[in-house]
């Protein structure tokens, strides 16, 4: 089976509205085992909306629509589709009642009655999101699907109603397992990796992101537990290669993971931060129980700062500068002894766009690192905007720290 997706609205094509809908319905048709081939977008308009419907259900086995199953007037998927299949709507009383016991004693408008309205022969998915019914339409060895927009509601009738009708109609399952990879690009990754991305089952693509890369092993097999092991071994022969990049699977972002690894090692972490001004911090804190971890963080932006909260040295800012090895690593070792946390972090350098110079361009940055009476300083040339160098310095320091954490394991 192969499905096609449709968005309707005009406020999507305005860009007011990101269409989150289409990137969930991809997701989930793919751990169903169906393939999609198109996705679009279309206004609330009826001759395109009906073109855009046939050239989709002339192609696809599967078409899903959100949106455009409102009370208002220009809310005319139902409308469309059963014009295009000629089928007649019949008033389902059912359905009416739902949506009053939905409203809970509001009163429902006269323009509401429009959405009980269902296309004569169709499986309608019971709603209780919201006032609009889904709709299931089987014709012609065809299927079309009817969310309403919001994904407040369509995300739970897929899960609930959806994904177990599609499943029935699946001979396949489809899984996928995303490795997370920092400090290695996405060409140098592509060189590593090329063969196994000639693979048609499991399959390897690689995907950059902001300050990362990330590969996706996905898998097509005839149970879970056959696809399972496909990407297992898959996984492996990407570990034996780049293994020493990765550092997460799925969802979880680097910050969470240097979060966990110090919560399970019963370990706290400071900072002490320049260009970075508190990010490395405030990344921190976006875990859920940072409190245990996070001892204390400073902005240091200033020299007198640096002296007078983490004790670098005058003669180190005056030789070599803010900017500089000596100056990350007092940094780090000043914030680890002030705080008392096992691991201080020492993060400086030039943000840009002003401030470089030819020996000390914007972007360089020194990350200190010290635990257990060593510390360890590394040297970056990042590049992009001030938002992007202050972004992966921070990203850098992470994965320095969880380095380090790999090694007490």
């Amino acid at each position: 089976m192969n499905a096609e997706i449709i968005a309707v609205g005009t406020e999507l094509l305005l860009g007011d509205i990101l269409n989150t809908n289409a990137q969930f319905l991809s997701r989930e048709l793919s751990g169903l085992g169906i393939d999609v081939y198109y996705q679009q977008v279309v206004g609330d308009n009826p001759a395109r909306m009906k073109q855009v419907i046939g050239e989709a259900i002339s192609r696809s086995d599967l078409v899903i629509l959100s949106g455009g199953l409102g009370p208002t007037d220009d809310d005319l998927t139902k409308e469309t589709v059963t014009d295009y299949f000629g089928l007649p709507l019949y008033f389902d009383e059912s359905v009416m009642e739902e949506m009053t016991a939905y409203l809970k004693g509001r009163k429902l408008s006269v323009s509401n009655r429009k959405q009980a309205y269902i296309p004569e022969g169709a499986i309608v998915i019971h709603n209780n999101y919201g006032t609009a019914p889904g709709i299931i339409i089987e014709k012609d060895e065809k299927i079309v699907v009817m969310l309403p927009g919001p994904p407040r509601e369509l995300e739970p009738l897929f899960c609930e109603q959806v994904r177990p009708y599609l499943r029935a109609k699946s001979d396949f399952v489809m899984k996928s397992k995303v490795l997370r990879l920092f400090g290695i690009g996405e060409s140098t990754l592509g060189e590593e990796v090329r063969d196994l991305m000639e693979s048609a089952n499991p399959t390897l693509a690689p995907y950059a992101k902001d300050n990362e890369v990330t590969l996706r092993i996905t898998a097509k097999a005839e149970s879970e537990e056959e696809a399972d092991h496909l990407i297992c071994d898959m996984k492996e022969k990407v570990t034996a290669r780049v293994g020493a990049h990765i550092y997460g699977e799925d969802e979880e972002e680097l910050y969470a993971v240097v979060c966990r690894m110090l919560k399970e090692r019963g370990m706290t972490i400071a900072a002490a931060e320049s260009c970075t001004a508190g990010l490395f911090s405030a990344t921190i804190a976006n875990w859920p129980g940072a409190s245990e971890i996070l001892h204390e963080g400073v902005v240091t932006y200033a020299n007198r700062a640096k002296e007078k909260y983490l004790g670098v040295s005058s003669q180190t800012l005056q030789s070599v500068g803010a900017v500089s090895p000596e100056t990350a690593q007092e940094m780090a070792e000043g914030i680890r002894k002030a705080s008392g946390a096992d691991i201080g972090v020492g993060i400086t350098g030039i943000a840009g766009p002003g401030g470089g110079t030819p020996e000390k361009p914007v972007g360089l940055v020194y990350i200190g690192v010290a635990h257990e009476g060593r510390t360890e300083v590394l040297e970056r040339n990042l590049h992009g905007t001030r938002k992007k160098v202050r972004e992966a310095s921070v990203m850098n320091a992470l994965f320095a720290v969880r380095k380090i954490l790999e090694k007490r394991s």
